[in-house]
């Protein structure tokens, strides 16, 4: 059976995260009238928290799924990873547990009170879905992938809602998410058998995870690095600044960087399974990708000029005036967010040629530039200083990355033989 062709596919994933974004987003203006910038401020705290424990409870070994080399290994290397989520989630549960029955919670969760343990199963269902995403990648099943994305926007954003007119407002919104991701993952679960995974021992599994144990080493390392330095605004300034400044860049954050987030998603599970393919066949890859970046391109430059000029008066406008001085850092995260739309969707790459060790110390670089950036404006006293000062460095190496991916592309190319 002749698979789908990259364009196709790649609109199939697009056409179910564009629409999982416009609920999102458009959730935003009833939102907003409802929740506070303190309250999101909140909720960006909390979420912080779950972008980093993510990381740490699958150790990126669903990446694996993709570059794995039999469908028995897959299974194997997935099922290991299934594991490790459900017990480092329930060993966040028991500490979470621990901490709040006591009262030692540190500054930051004490704020959250009891929703701290709302942590545990956001990590559980959002680790869970990373795994199934990558089996339903491999196997071209990008429709799955597309309906549980829709499915998690629509349930979270209509819970939020509901939650928030009943009066729970400052836990509404982890609440609303929390069970949003459950029941996209269920999506997951009932569709699974389509997959017809072969049966694994635990001999098999463990057998996997040391062959692939470059990504918890590397890629893993690297993703936990990054996301605790792309966390940073809400785990330090949070500190330091009212909570009200934390929402306020929260929601410009989720108009800028959640969109683009999503386009990457999509377009690197696709990028991702056709190159390694490509490469496992010996096959040409720069063409595609360097096609992939021009039209990509050369769609976003004017709807990001766009966004430029418009930004603070369309955010006061759909958000009311409590809501004023979003389009400040708006207008800070553009460059860096436009940058991020063609390295992040790359950043397969080194997966692909193995050169995760080397991409490591690219993402150790930016957490020192960010923390000297975020440092710089808790010193000043300045919270706008310190988001543009840390989205400078986050353009910085954006762009550093997508040289170095483009070069190893272009030295794969010219491995293969002339014809």
């Amino acid at each position: 059976m002749r698979k789908a062709p990259l364009v196709k596919e790649m609109g199939t994933l697009l056409g179910g995260n564009v629409l999982a974004q416009v609920i999102a987003l458009a959730a935003y203006f009833a939102l907003t009238r409802i929740f506070s910038p303190d309250d999101y401020g909140l909720y960006n705290i909390f979420y912080s928290y779950i972008e980093v424990f993510i990381i740490l409870s699958t150790c990126k070994y669903e990446m694996a799924t993709v570059v794995a080399g039999s469908e028995q290994e897959a299974a194997a290397v997935s099922r290991f990873t299934l594991r490790l989520n459900t017990w480092v989630s329930l060993a966040l549960l028991t500490l979470a547990l621990v901490l709040w029955l006591t009262g030692l919670l540190p500054s930051h969760f004490a704020a959250l009170g009891w929703m701290v343990l709302l942590i545990p199963p956001m990590v559980f269902f959002c680790g869970s879905s990373r795994v199934y995403t990558a089996l339903f990648n491999r196997a071209h099943g990008y429709g799955t992938i597309a309906l549980s994305e829709t499915v998690n926007a629509g349930a979270g954003a209509l819970l939020k809602i509901v939650l928030g007119l009943l009066g729970l407002l400052q836990a509404g919104l982890p609440v609303g998410t929390v069970l949003g991701r459950a029941i996209a993952n269920l999506c997951f679960r009932l569709r699974l058998k389509q997959l017809s995974l072969p049966a694994t021992t635990r001999h098999d599994q463990r057998k996997a995870a040391r062959k692939h144990r470059k990504f918890p080493l590397y890629v893993g390392s690297k993703d936990f690095i990054n996301s605790l330095s792309g966390n940073l605004p809400f785990l330090w300034l949070a500190l330091y600044f009212d909570r009200a400044d934390v929402g306020l860049f929260g929601l410009a954050l989720a108009f800028t960087f959640r969109p683009v987030n999503l386009l990457n998603n999509a377009f690197e599970r696709v990028l991702y399974a056709h190159t390694a393919e490509a490469v496992r066949n010996r096959r040409p890859i720069g063409h595609t990708i360097g096609r992939f970046l021009l039209i990509v391109n050369a769609a976003a430059l004017p709807l990001f000029l766009l966004a430029w000029f418009v930004a603070e008066p369309v955010f006061t406008f759909c958000f009311g005036s409590g809501w004023t001085g979003c389009g400040v850092y708006v207008r800070a995260l553009l460059p860096w967010i436009y940058l991020m739309l063609s390295s992040t969707s790359l950043m397969f790459i080194s997966n692909v040629f193995g050169t995760q060790r080397t991409e490591f110390c690219f993402y150790l670089v930016l957490l020192s530039l960010r923390a000297a950036a975020i440092g710089l404006g808790i010193h000043a006293g300045d919270f706008v200083l310190a988001i543009r000062l840390y989205a400078a460095a986050g353009a910085l190496m954006a762009a550093s990355l997508l040289v170095w991916y483009l070069w190893q592309v272009r030295r794969y190319e010219r491995s293969l033989p002339k014809d």
